[in-house]
This record gives C-alpha cells, structure tokens and sequence, in this order.
C-alpha cells in the first residue's frame, strides 16, 4: 500500500515538473496586435462576419486579411475602434451606426419551435420544445441570428433600457460661439 502510494506521487511530481518544462519551452507565441483586436470584439461567436469566431476574425484583421468593418454586431464605433488600433484609413459610409439591441419574444406568437433556440450563441434563449421561450437578456448581444430564422416573427429587436449599470450622463452640448 504504500509503495503504491509512494510511485503514484513520485510518477505525479515527475509529470508535473515535465509539463512544467515543456509549457516553459514549448510555449508559442502569439501575435500581440491579435490579441488586442479579439478584446474589442463583442464575443459573441455569431458567424456573422463569416469567420467561426471572434478569435479567427481578430487574426484575419490583423493580418489585414480582413476588413475592419467585417462585425455587423459592433457596428460603426467598433469599426472606428478597430481602425484608431490597426492605423488604417477606412471608409465608414457602408457601416451601419446602430443602437446595442436586444432580442425579446412575444410569449403570444411563440409556438416553441426551437429555431431561435439552436442558433443563440451565448445562449441567451430559455425554453424547451413546443414551449415558449424568453431571452434571458443579460446574456444577449443582439447579433439578430434568432431574428432571421424565426418563422412566426415573434422576435423582436429592442433598444438596450438603462440598467444603474449601463446608464450614463450625456455630454453637455456646447453652444456655438
């Protein structure tokens, strides 16, 4: 009993410190202008800017395989963003400057087909078949995939209501001189 004891933890430290070395010396590096991009993506994993993720889109922009106005969900002030970090010139008149939306259901058109359910990225959707389903709206980033494939159309895209999170003071104007 204990020689077994004994080999399980000496062959447990011996791996480990192997592993240590090798996440040490092995490690890969990644591209830091990358990085930087995939942190002002939304996150949301949506597909809808035709890469599987945030993360092979970030790569693609940095790159300069891609464009920076490819996030249909950040919209016009991510494009900006993105632009001001990667020192490119980009015209913005095709970029859509929409306001952060969220996806909310008409318990009364709902007839639980699960549609909207399947193709949530953040699973933000509850519900189960043949059930009405609610969005649960803190998990929600308003990349409209629910929208497009729901067919009763009981979904509907709603400006995002201040929250004592989310709520802001709006810039004085200033009159002109």
């Amino acid at each position: 009993m204990i020689a077994a004891i004994f080999s399980l933890t000496t062959l447990g430290l011996i791996l480990g410190w192997l592993l240590g070395l090798a996440a040490r010396y092995l490690k890969v590096e990644g591209n830091p202008l990358a990085e930087r991009v995939v942190e002002l993506l939304p996150g949301s994993q949506c597909g809808q800017c035709g890469y599987p993720g945030c993360t092979p889109a970030a790569e693609a922009i940095a790159s300069g395989a891609a464009s920076v106005t490819i996030c249909p969900p950040g919209g016009r002030a991510l494009a900006e963003e993105l632009a001001g970090v990667l020192g490119v010139n980009v015209d913005l008149s095709g970029v859509a400057d929409k306001a952060p939306a969220i996806a909310h259901i008409h318990e009364n058109l709902c007839i639980g087909c699960c549609k909207c359910f399947k193709r949530c990225p953040t699973d933000a959707i509850m519900g189960a078949n043949n059930m009405i389903h609610s969005v649960f709206a803190d998990a929600c980033t308003g990349c409209e995939l629910c929208f497009d494939v729901c067919p009763t159309e009981c979904i509907e895209m709603r400006p995002v209501t201040p929250t004592l999170q989310t709520w802001y003071w709006a810039k004085p104007s200033v009159p002109a001189p």
